[in-house]
């Protein structure tokens, strides 16, 4: 019994200091962005809010024709570029423009009525874009996003480890925690009884996390459901009359509203329009009963034609695409307002607690070590 649990505390040891420093980092961020992202919008009214006008219209799925932002954008970056608009959710909200291109990554933010730019950030200028970047992609894009993947499940090593040797002997256990002996005893008492307290609810954070990071997880999810994924549609054929000239493609602004005919009771968050035309164009909504605070149910068009292709509501999808509604807004703390947004906070805050006081423990243990080793070492020459 006491080989194994030697071979567990070294996997916990070890699984620790080799990425601990990443969970550390994913904690502190995350509660940061809890309190920095509304933070950042009260600071910021010019580029969150839509700046007053005589024509400021009050219904906020109303906005500016799409169409000429489009061209401009075009006008500035080039035809290589791809454009995701997202829309007032709220009235007074600004109107979105994520640009893609070779030169420049960013958000432009206008008006929702005049589509005057209001201004425009890099995608990581700023404190809070950068630290958003940093807790998403460890500021490594894709491969940031699969080691926290990997890490997430280190994560979960860590909580069992953590259990098996935390587990007492006879029940209840010791769950006092001594704070009048030295720091080190008060240190450890916090850092096991609040890996055991807060483990699970940490969990939740890192899972939904890496599943949001990562998205071959939604592909695992539906291979251990044993459902078929739900793949976004092709272009069809297009049937060319070889005597008529091919058809003008309709414009934006027709396959939005082509798009809100096909889910009418659903609200317009998000229009994405991918640098090749010969892709198909999809438009996001948000459903009453989504709790995703944008949605993830879709109209799926085609832009040579303005045909709808697809409807996916949220609740229809495969389980590892459906599940980001209810993954993200959890990860975030959306999904139960100031409490849970607060319990998301207090989780990252106790995540970075436990990863420093583990490494501060392990730190002081092996000082204490290597000082009693040079003990013996100095009695042992002296005889």
């Amino acid at each position: 019994m006491t080989v194994l649990r030697s071979l567990w505390l070294r996997l916990h040891r070890w699984f620790a200091l080799g990425l601990g420093w990443i969970l550390i980092l994913a904690g502190l961020t995350g509660a940061m962005l809890v309190v920095g992202q509304p933070l950042d919008r009260w600071l910021n009214p010019q580029l969150f809010q839509a700046q007053s006008t005589s024509s400021v219209a009050s219904d906020s799925n109303r906005v500016a024709a799409l169409a000429p932002i489009v061209a401009a954008v075009h006008e500035e970056f080039g035809a290589n570029v791809s454009m995701r608009f997202k829309l007032p959710q709220q009235d007074g909200e600004s109107l979105w423009l994520r640009v893609q291109s070779g030169d420049w990554r960013g958000t432009i933010y206008l008006n929702p009525v005049t589509a005057q730019e209001q201004g425009r950030r890099g995608e990581t200028d700023g404190f809070v874009n950068t630290l958003f970047k940093l807790h998403s992609t460890l500021l490594l894009d894709d491969t940031g996003k699969i080691i926290l993947a990997w890490v997430a499940l280190i994560y979960m090593l860590l909580l069992v480890t953590g259990v098996i040797l935390w587990w007492p002997k006879r029940w209840p256990g010791n769950w006092h925690i001594e704070l009048n002996k030295s720091l080190v005893r008060a240190l450890f008492d916090l850092h096991r009884i609040g890996g055991i307290v807060m483990g699970l609810l940490i969990a939740v954070s890192v899972i939904t996390g890496a599943y949001l990071a990562w998205r071959p997880l939604g592909e695992v999810l539906n291979f251990v459901s044993q459902t078929t994924p739900i793949k976004a549609p092709k272009l069809p054929a297009l049937q060319v009359d070889a005597d008529k000239p091919l058809p003008k493609p309709p414009s934006l602004d027709a396959m939005v509203e082509v798009a809100r005919a096909a889910m009418p009771d659903a609200q317009i968050s998000f229009v994405q329009v991918p640098a090749d035309a010969r892709q198909v164009m999809r438009i996001r909504f948000r459903a009453n009963d989504e709790p995703h605070p944008n949605g993830v149910s879709s109209v799926w068009l085609d832009p040579r034609t303005g045909a709808v292709l697809a409807t996916q509501r949220w609740n229809e999808m495969d389980p590892g695409a459906g599940a980001v509604a209810i993954a993200y807004p959890l990860h975030t703390g959306e999904l139960g307002g100031v409490i849970l947004e607060t319990v998301a906070a207090l989780n990252g805050l106790a995540l970075a607690g436990l990863g420093i006081s583990g490494v501060w423990l392990w730190w002081r243990r092996r000082k204490a070590r290597k000082h009693v080793n040079r003990g013996y070492e100095h009695v042992r020459r002296k005889l």
